[in-house]
């Protein structure tokens, strides 16, 4: 008997500062246009703006002051614990508010999602043990109570804190600025924007910054340090002119999104495929600080999106030189550098994304979790996934929402309505505000760990292009196997599973038959694993017995069960191997192990286990066959009933006749 293995825990620092930076750029974003709004009336009312209006100026100390740290504080609230949650967290930001004398965006992140924590922990202690009639009663107290006592703590203690803190950063930034230093924050801030810590950074460290020293100096330099457009455009530009294969043919396209669009996660993909391109956003970057201290420029407001719309829309009358050429330089300098790179180099830029995910791993000093493959629950080992059901709903998960989401599910969008399925729902989300309730969702490469916890019963898609991967046409197909309808004379189109009822048309000349894949030696009534490795390894061991893999895909089994879960629901789970593990397989075959007893898999109970691996897709139409089965729970109880292997192969193997 083979050795049962133990998984080991995943950690990922990185991970979890995208996680914090997502939580607080969630914050943050959904009320971009209250700050956009108060930028606007800034920008004309003021004494030093365009219309100056005495009356009309009164409104910009108040929202500042009050409005914007309020709704951050009652979002916040609400990410924690719903409604309730926002107004105990707007109730408790007041006390930061009325406690310091300047605008309390930090002190809002940590009061309202705080209170709303503190008070969910309360009530889950009471949770069902209230007498009925009296829960409202129960409920508005403690809300009262709650958002009154932490309203106070906020005045007293958090709102002193915090404005420590922010008179202690400002005395950095202002130690910088003197001594010419700002500039060397590029060597943090560009790699961090790339590694997905973009939000992090921004809306989590300098918009709360900047707010502050814009409302007393009427601009501030630090909006401009993540948001300047142009080491992205430099970069995209350079790709044009010296790039190669896909990633030349792209950036055009890449560099108007970015530029006019304001999307800069649209040039990461290019960074990650050559790592040292990083040197370019990095002079880039310090190129349009220093530009920027050069002639004292900066933005009234946050320019979100990252667009030179935005960018200009918040740029005071004094400053529009300055950040003109602040951007113009930035994007000079960066070409010039990537150019130089570029020239210099002998790699087929994005025509090896292999090698190029190899690169950012060695890049990242980690193993990357996640291929550029068709990952998630129910993927077949030929990276084609097969779903229980049609797919109605997908979405496009980036980390804000409003950015490569967007671009990227109008791409998928228009790819599905040219297949023939207008009826498929492709959206875009911010991974924050994913829930359970989609059958595909895609991210970028860098994060799909994030997704996967609120999205477990979806299949996952990785992408490392926004704007032509290769994968997109890997999902039109998942929805055409998936959605496929039969003609009238009851065939099914080709490359497509059958229905239940329909006949399936012969197996191709040089592929497997059905037969061929399904044998009465891979089937096993009474399996003898007791967890879930020792699962995979005995259906493993199966495909293994048939000479249809080596012992190389096994371990790949067990690597993709690390990646994502392949529990499927039913009582069913399907391990198979990695993309990178085909080479690892002679020949399609499928295996199946009933646990009368049950499996502990990752807190979800199994009772089959069916190993795959497959060969220019001949498995389809057995997994096809098998998730038809699973969606029936008469026919999941006839195979737990089963006595023989022959009927477990009639059900499995001849669902179609």
């Amino acid at each position: 008997m083979a050795t049962e293995t133990v998984a080991k825990p995943r950690s990922s620092v990185r991970v979890g500062v995208q996680k914090f930076g997502t939580f607080l750029s969630g914050m943050i974003m959904p009320n971009i246009g209250a700050f956009i709004a108060w930028g606007i009336i800034t920008a004309f009312f003021i004494p030093a703006g365009f219309t100056p209006n005495t009356e009309l100026a009164k409104l910009v100390g108040p929202m500042i002051t009050y409005l914007l740290p309020l709704l951050i504080g009652y979002t916040g609230g609400r990410m924690v614990y719903g409604v309730r949650g926002g107004v105990v967290g707007a109730a408790a930001t007041m006390g930061v508010i009325v406690g310091t004398d300047i605008p309390m965006f930090i002190g809002a992140m940590i009061m309202g999602p705080l209170t709303a924590w503190i008070m969910k922990k309360l009530e889950s202690l009471w949770e069902n043990k209230v007498k009925p009639g009296f829960e409202m009663l129960i409920d508005n107290f403690t809300a009262g109570i709650v958002a009154a006592i932490m309203a106070i703590f906020g005045m007293l203690v958090i709102g002193p804190v915090v404005k420590a803190f922010s008179n202690g950063a400002s005395a950095v930034v202002e130690f910088l600025v003197n001594n010419g230093l700002l500039p060397l924050t590029s060597i943090f801030i560009e790699p961090a924007k790339v590694l997905f810590l973009n939000n992090a950074v921004n809306h989590g460290i300098l918009t709360p910054l900047g707010t502050e020293q814009a409302l007393a100096q009427g601009k501030s330099i630090l909006f401009l340090l993540e948001a300047n457009p142009g080491p992205g455009v430099g970069i995209l530009l350079a790709y044009m002119l010296f790039g190669k294969g896909m990633a030349k043919a792209s950036a055009p396209g890449a560099a108007l999104i970015q530029f006019v669009g304001g999307i800069h996660e649209i040039y990461f993909p290019y960074v990650l495929m050559k790592p040292i391109i990083i040197l370019a956003a990095i002079g880039g970057g310090m190129t349009g600080i220093f530009t920027l201290v050069l002639t004292g420029a900066g933005l009234r407001s946050p320019a979100a999106p990252g667009s030179i719309i935005a960018v200009f829309a918040a740029t005071p009358a004094d400053s529009l030189l300055g950040v003109g050429l602040s951007v113009v330089l930035a994007a000079t300098v960066s070409f010039l550098i990537a150019s130089v790179i570029l020239k210099s180099s002998k790699d087929v830029e994005g025509d090896e994304l292999g090698a190029a995910t190899s690169r950012m791993e060695a890049m990242k000093g980690k193993k990357s979790s996640v291929s550029s493959a068709l990952t998630g629950a129910g993927a077949g080992a030929g990276g084609v996934a097969v779903l229980a059901g049609p797919v109605k709903n997908i979405v496009f998960a980036c980390d804000a929402g409003m950015g490569s989401s967007a671009m990227g599910a109008s791409v998928l969008r228009n790819k599905i309505k040219a297949a023939g399925y207008p009826d498929v729902k492709v959206t875009n989300s911010a991974i924050a505000n994913l829930s359970d309730s989609y059958d595909v969702v895609i991210t970028h490469q860098d994060l799909t760990e994030r997704a996967r916890p609120v999205t477990a019963s979806a299949v996952h898609v990785s992408v490392d292009n926004f704007m032509n991967s290769p994968r997109y046409d890997e999902v039109v197909e998942l929805v055409r196997s998936s959605n496929a309808p039969a003609d009238a004379s009851g065939a099914v189109a080709a490359g497509t599973a059958a229905p239940a009822g329909t006949a399936t048309a012969p197996a191709e000349a040089g592929t497997a038959a059905p037969s061929d894949i399904l044998v009465a030696g891979s089937v096993v009534l009474q399996g003898s694993a007791t967890t879930r490795d020792g699962a995979i390894d005995e259906a493993g061991r199966l495909l293994l017995d048939r000479g249809a893999v080596d012992s190389g895909y096994l371990d790949a089994m067990h690597e993709r069960e690390e990646s994502v879960s392949t529990y499927m629901g039913s009582y069913l789970a399907i391990p198979h191997g990695t993309n990178a593990a085909k080479d690892h397989i002679m020949k399609s075959a499928v295996s199946v192990v009933r646990y009368p007893e049950g499996i502990d898999w990752n807190g979800k109970e199994v009772k089959f286990v069916v190993g795959v691996a497959g060969v220019n897709n001949e498995h389809l139409q057995i997994l096809s066959s098998i998730a038809k089965v699973f969606t029936n729970k008469a026919q999941v109880a006839q195979l737990e009933a089963a006595t023989t292997v022959d009927e477990v192969l009639d059900l499995l193997g001849k669902v179609n006749d």
